[in-house]
């Protein structure tokens, strides 16, 4: 009995991308309009996939490029946090398997949270390592922003379980780091390792926020994850900060 329309479309959506284009050639030869809809729309979800898989290659030109000249365990670093008026700076680093394929990885200001969140748990389950580094409002508040955003990197790499030969940065070289360092401008967009650490600590930072949300409800945390919302900065003027403001940039707000 052949099988029915419906049973070859959830065939088809079930099948793992790499096998689409070979399930897809079982039933080019089928007449019904609604199989050769199937049909096309596979190949197409084959050819996006194709493409995806052309664009984390792309994506791997650093770590390729540094394992060729012999660095067998490279790090991605990244940090979130560095704008908002309240919470931690958070950064991650990440040391990914030679060949590691983790479909959408990408900078974590270009996926939804939803994506975001998926790819923070497949991150961890295949990376040879990871770490993160927290750094506290009040220790903002007496280093500064970028001081404060180089110990929460080092932290981030001081906790991974294996030791990189070369580091990874976006934009930026880490003071008082023994290893080799490669600073990559907009390297959450180009380096598959930094991509994969700025998820990491977007994720981290967002759900410590919504969990300052609850103990502090009165600013927003939850959605405007300590950034300056209009909202939130109206709270400020209305209830003032709270413990976890960063009191050295209210001040641009005339807020003490």
């Amino acid at each position: 009995m052949a099988q029915s329309i419906k049973e070859i479309a959830m065939q088809l959506r079930k099948t793992a991308p790499e096998a689409l284009l070979k399930e897809a050639a079982r039933w080019e030869s089928d007449p019904r309009l609604g199989v050769q809809k199937e049909v096309a729309a596979a190949r197409k979800r084959y050819a996006a996939y194709e493409a995806e898989l052309a664009r984390l290659e792309a994506l791997s030109f650093y770590e390729r490029h540094w394992r060729a000249q012999g660095y067998a365990v490279i790090a991605g670093t990244d940090e979130a946090g560095r704008g908002p008026l309240a919470g931690p700076v958070v950064a991650a680093a990440v040391i990914l398997p030679p060949d590691c394929r983790i479909l959408g990885v990408n900078d974590s200001k270009q996926l939804s949270e939803k994506k975001r969140e998926a790819l923070f748990d497949e991150i961890q389950e295949k990376a040879v390592s990871f770490g993160i580094g927290i750094v506290s409002a009040q220790v903002i508040d007496e280093i500064n922003i970028l001081q404060a955003t180089y110990e929460a990197m080092r932290k981030a790499i001081e906790a991974l379980s294996v030791k990189p030969d070369l580091l990874l940065a976006d934009a930026v070289t880490i003071p008082r780091l023994s290893l080799p360092q490669q600073a990559i401008i907009k390297g959450d967009a180009k380096s598959v390792s930094i991509a994969a650490a700025s998820i990491l600590a977007k994720v981290t930072r967002d759900r410590m926020m919504k969990e300052y949300d609850l103990l502090y409800p009165s600013y927003g945390f939850a959605q405007n994850k300590g950034y300056g919302a209009a909202a939130h900065v109206e709270a400020l003027k209305t209830y003032g900060p709270c413990p976890i403001h960063r009191r050295s940039f209210l001040k641009n707000f005339g807020i003490e």
